[in-house]
């Protein structure tokens, strides 16, 4: 793997940067410092990410994942280290899983508290300066950050802040869905796998803001989920609003799409640099020209929201309010010309620079503006003589780098005359100059130059006068922002009939859809229901290959991602936990970069999610020990789904291994489900249902079914479709029920109906509605114990010699039946198949010596 580049100094330029430093340095200076107010016995790594100042102080583990995922988050250029930290754990770790990064290690001297705490007081919105010193008092190490990268930007960016202009917010990290770098990449959140062009992703599906602010903020809120249930339910009562008001939400689209990048406008008026230059001069005047487009734009948000109903719209309306902004949007009309607006095209913003700035403000202004209009009139004249004099189509273009210059078509004529010079042939055109036209162009930039350096004074004034209210705008931003995003899910939740979600203590989705499956399989889509409740918080999802599984497990954690940032789900009912951790162990191929086979990257993940996983976390798991022995996957499934039992995390788990429903079926808190498929007799023809359905999967020899689709031959097939058959009988033979087990799925049944007797009391559903739900459950039980009370009843009446061992002359007679013909045509030899049977037999007899003994016992007969 290529490394980026590593260095000390001098700094390097970035536009972008988060600053860390670890409190495991032990070559750290010692240096008196107070105790963090942080308890945990764990590292603690601060990030400091320059887009808004955001500040976060982390307690992270040995593996720094939290801290990896929150650097993701911000996706930076660039990141300051402390010297010291060079050979740290924290350093190798990040420089393994964030690429494409540069890193850049600062003195010790440059991290002081006490200089972060003066930045705050000098930068921050008077408003704010207490609340934060009051926040950081207790976060020694985001302070000291803080100061690393205000410190950088002066020193070496050359750029200092406006005073009292800065947004500074601490972010504390216990306020959003924690999900790692491994699940944001295996469910696709941002990109899809296959191809990062493609929209086939969550964010590509979700992304339907109008502005460049609320595309980072859904981007951010998608990997990192809000947990407030306060906040979700603000946004889905907006939502709602907006969804169901079709003029408020058609306006309110409207009003969003004259939206300029404001984040970026305001950033660059409080940010300037330490040495005045020409293009700093000019871009301030392309910045207040930006300014006055977006403080114009905002009455048109205020009057859509005219008729909003819910509190985070109405919060949104009163801070676009023009009462809020009006003496800026004073300054600006005071300033500026009226008609000035930010045009794209070279010659129009040229232009528009130009006259930015009112007539009669400065006299030589005018005079300057007038020698640059006469100019710019001597260079049209100058084109439209020399198209008469020779008689040829010219037309007058311009671009930055040429200025003005001339364009003919090329089939008009040959050979150009030799006044036109600096000649340039495209495929339908030439374009060229004339020394005449170069001396225009001369004259023309530096008229434009002087206007633009008259203008400074009068444009510095403004900026600085906007600088001192900018906070306003500011937040005016983040509230255009949020009503993007809220804009963009009701226009999900209008075209694509998608539901808003309950915040319970319960996982339940009736006919839920794959968020990015459904959008492109539009009509074929089928939906499925989900329940998880503590008594049912581990489900092992079995069914046939291409059965659903992976689709079925991966649309819950991508409905609850979407539930936990306020958008509505693709369901007819839905109903959530707030999650604080999402794990996903998906992904299936061979890490080569890393040199780890399928079984080690799988085991790997696995670690990491065993020691991170609590109570409120959320966990799928798909085909998990198949890339090893079947003894061993089986063992380590087994042992690793006990792990995630003990947990009480919320745990859906795909596999193959049809024994681990039955080992753990009489664990409290396990339920069994399978995604259904029909198979005909012959196994000639597969049809997949897509349904969940309650039990194990029964279904056989549906991998010999998926085999027939890829036309092997058909003498391996019928070896294959030999030996599996007498495998199952051999095992159908093995299988005795155990009494303890029919009395733990008991337990469970009455355990479940405990569980959703108590949520029927404490739920909505009242009068009728509440007794059928009840006379429904009634049946249920009833029907499922009876047939539990069957299967003992069944039990008790079999054979007490039947052991299920399988002796070695039942494995040999088995071996003898087989159709050796088709077995040599299909197959390499008989010796493999002979060790495959006897094999199953000695491990079922290691592994359960009663029925060893029982074996000698039975007759040939048997």
């Amino acid at each position: 793997m290529t490394r980026p580049l590593s260095r000390v100094s001098p700094f390097g330029e970035a536009s972008s940067f988060a600053a860390l430093t670890s409190r495991q340095d032990s070559d750290r200076p010692r240096t008196a410092r107070p105790a963090t107010t942080a308890t945990s016995i764990a590292s603690q790594d601060i990030i400091c990410a320059i887009t808004e100042t955001v500040l976060c102080q982390i307690c992270d583990s040995q593996t720094y994942a939290k801290t990896v995922t929150k650097i993701a988050v911000f996706e930076p250029t660039e990141i300051l280290f402390m010297s010291s930290a060079k050979e740290s754990k924290l350093f190798y770790i990040i420089q393994e899983n964030i690429p494409d990064t540069t890193y850049t290690f600062l003195d010790r001297r440059f991290w002081s508290e006490k200089v972060g705490h003066e930045y705050v007081d000098r930068l921050a919105f008077p408003q704010d300066v207490e609340t934060i010193k009051l926040t950081l008092g207790g976060n020694y190490f985001a302070s000291c950050c803080l100061a690393a990268v205000l410190k950088y930007i002066e020193l070496e960016l050359d750029r200092v802040f406006t005073s009292h202009s800065l947004r500074i917010r601490f972010e504390p990290s216990q306020d959003s869905m924690s999900i790692d770098l491994s699940t944001i990449s295996s469910l696709e959140l941002i990109q899809n796998l296959q191809n990062a062009k493609s929209k086939d992703s969550l964010f590509g599906l979700l992304n339907e803001t109008l502005t460049p602010m609320g595309a980072r903020l859904l981007r951010a809120n998608i990997l990192q989920p809000c947990t407030e249930n306060s906040k979700l339910l603000a946004r889905y009562d907006a939502v709602e609003d907006l969804s169901t008001k079709e003029d408020m939400f058609i306006s309110v689209r409207q009003a969003l799409k004259g939206f300029i990048d404001a984040d970026k406008v305001l950033t660059s008026l409080i940010l300037a640099p330490t040495k005045h230059t020409f293009q700093y001069v000019e871009q301030s005047v392309n910045n207040v020209i930006m300014l006055k487009t977006y403080v114009s734009s905002i009455k048109s948000i205020y009057k859509a929201l005219a008729t909003a109903q819910s509190s985070l719209l109405m919060t949104i309306r009163e801070l676009c309010a023009p009462a809020g902004h009006r003496a800026i949007e004073q300054l600006v009309e005071e300033t500026l010309n009226e008609h000035v607006t930010y045009q794209t095209k070279p010659l129009d913003l040229r232009n528009q620079r130009i006259y930015c700035v009112r007539a009669g403000v400065n006299s030589l202004l005018d005079v300057a503006r007038q020698t640059y209009k006469e100019a710019n009139v001597d260079a049209a004249d100058l084109v439209a003589k020399l198209s008469e004099s020779h008689n040829l189509n010219l037309d007058l273009k311009f671009d930055s780098a040429r200025q003005y210059y001339i364009s003919v078509p090329a089939s008009e004529v040959e050979t150009l005359p030799e006044i036109f010079i600096n000649i340039y042939r495209r495929k339908n055109r030439i374009e060229c100059q004339t020394l005449d036209l170069v001396k225009l162009n001369q004259k023309i930039i530096d008229a434009h130059n002087e206007v633009i350096n008259m203008s400074d004074q009068t444009i510095q004034s403004l900026i600085n006068d906007v600088c001192s209210e900018i906070s306003v705008l500011f937040k005016v931003s983040e509230a255009i922002a949020m009503l993007d995003m809220l804009g963009a899910f009701a226009e999900l939740a209008t075209c694509n009939e998608y539901i808003r979600p309950e915040l319970t203590d319960v996982l339940a989705i009736k006919s839920g859809r794959h968020p990015i499956r459904e959008k492109i399989h539009m009509k074929k889509f089928i939906p499925n229901d989900a329940y998880a409740t503590q008594q049912s918080r581990f489900q092992i999802i079995t069914g046939s290959n291409m059965s659903g599984k992976s689709t079925y497990i991966r649309s819950v954690a991508l409905m609850t991602i979407m539930a936990q940032i306020g958008c509505f789900v693709p369901a007819e009912y839905a109903s959530f936990p707030v999650i604080r951790q999402l794990f996903a162990r998906v992904s299936t191929s061979d890490d080569l970069e890393a040199n780890v086979s399928t079984f080690a990257a799988e085991m790997r993940e696995m670690a990491f999610i065993l020691r991170n996983i609590e109570r409120r976390s959320m966990v799928i798991v798909d085909e998990l020990g198949r890339g090893t022995s079947t003894t061993d996957g089986l063992a380590i499934a087994i042992a690793i789904a006990e792990a995630l039992i003990e947990s009480r995390a919320l745990v859906w788990f795909v596999t193959h291994f049809r024994d681990l429903a039955l080992i753990l079926a009489e664990r409290s808190g396990v339920v069994s489900l399978h995604l259904a498929a029909e198979i005909s007799p012959d196994i000639s023809r597969m049809v997949m249902l897509y349904k969940i359905a309650e039990g194990p999967d029964t279904t056989q020899f549906y991998g010999l079914a998926v085999a027939k689709l890829v036309n092997l031959p058909p003498g391996v097939l019928e070896c294959a479709q030999a030996v599996s058959e007498k495998l199952n009988n051999i095992a159908q033979r093995r299988h005795s029920k155990s009494k303890a087990l029919m009395l733990s799925r008991k337990r469970n049944l009455l355990l479940s109906l405990r569980e959703q007797l108590l949520q029927a009391r404490n739920g909505t559903l009242e009068g009728d509605a509440l007794r059928g739900w009840l006379k429904k459950l009634q049946d249920n039980f009833v029907l499922r114990m009876a047939a539990l009370e069957e299967e003992t009843a069944e039990m008790s009446d079999e054979v007490d010699n039947d052991s299920g061992t399988v002796p070695a002359d039942v494995a040999q007679d088995s071996l003898e039946h087989l159709p050796s013909q088709d077995c040599a045509e299909g197959a390499s030899g008989a010796e493999p198949q002979t060790a495959i049977l006897i094999s199953s037999s000695s491990r079922e007899s290691v592994t359960d010596p009663s029925s060893r003994e029982m074996s000698h016992d039975e007759s040939p007969a048997d």
